[in-house]
């Protein structure tokens, strides 16, 4: 079974003591990016409650355009937060119920560079995109952060040195982010960290800004 996960800096995330609390750092994020009312705005509707994101296309425009194009064709639909980890993330978009890898489009190139220009960082409550080693390796798998994942930044244009691709942050619905990092996981089928009780994305759709669960047109 394929992995998007980086072993190494899961325990890097815990050994630094990530926070996870609301802190400067997280409103910074959230200021620096994409302040206008136009912004994307995606609805995850999951098994434990409804997650509300906000798009950073300025500061992703790749990975944004990517991101929607997945949701649009349904392509979440169906499938599972399949790792979850408290105090550092939940991760999902890949799987579906049958412990199915779906087969998606081509990988994207990673915006670390962007991210860095616009001033987002992978604090709580942002979403970012999951990825093999190679840095341009992300295709649909994406994790909300539970933690002020500072190792996971871009820091230079290196392997190392990529981090993973913010593209937006969670506006409504952090409490069931919150919920589901505290669910019970263990192992199956070769991958761990996968929640006992199923956490199912039941539907994924681009909403207008400002309507609650209002598909945009």
């Amino acid at each position: 079974m394929k992995r998007y996960v980086w072993a190494g800096i899961v325990f890097l995330a815990m050994a630094m003591g990530t926070s996870v609390g609301m802190s400067a750092s997280a409103a910074d994020t959230a200021s620096a990016a994409d302040k206008t009312a136009t912004a994307p705005q995606v609805e995850l509707d999951t098994s434990m409650g409804k997650i509300k994101l906000e798009l950073f296309p300025q500061a992703a425009p790749k990975t944004v355009e990517n991101f929607l194009g997945y949701v649009k064709s349904g392509f979440y639909d169906g499938t599972l937060f399949h790792r979850v980890i408290d105090k550092f993330m939940i991760q999902g978009g890949g799987y579906d119920e049958k412990l199915q890898e779906k087969p998606t489009k081509p990988p994207i190139p990673n915006e670390g560079p962007e991210n860095q220009k616009a001033g987002v960082k992978n604090t709580i409550g942002t979403i970012a995109m999951a990825r093999r080693p190679d840095p341009n390796s992300a295709s649909a798998q994406f994790f909300i952060n539970v933690a002020n994942n500072t190792p996971l930044d871009y820091t230079a244009s290196t392997p190392q040195g990529y981090g993973y691709t913010v593209f937006g942050k969670v506006i409504e619905g952090m409490d069931v982010v919150n919920k589901i990092a505290k669910v019970e996981t263990g192992m199956q089928g070769g991958q761990g960290n996968l929640p006992k009780t199923p956490v199912v994305i039941h539907k994924a759709v681009v909403v207008k800004a400002g309507n609650k669960g209002a598909a945009a047109k």
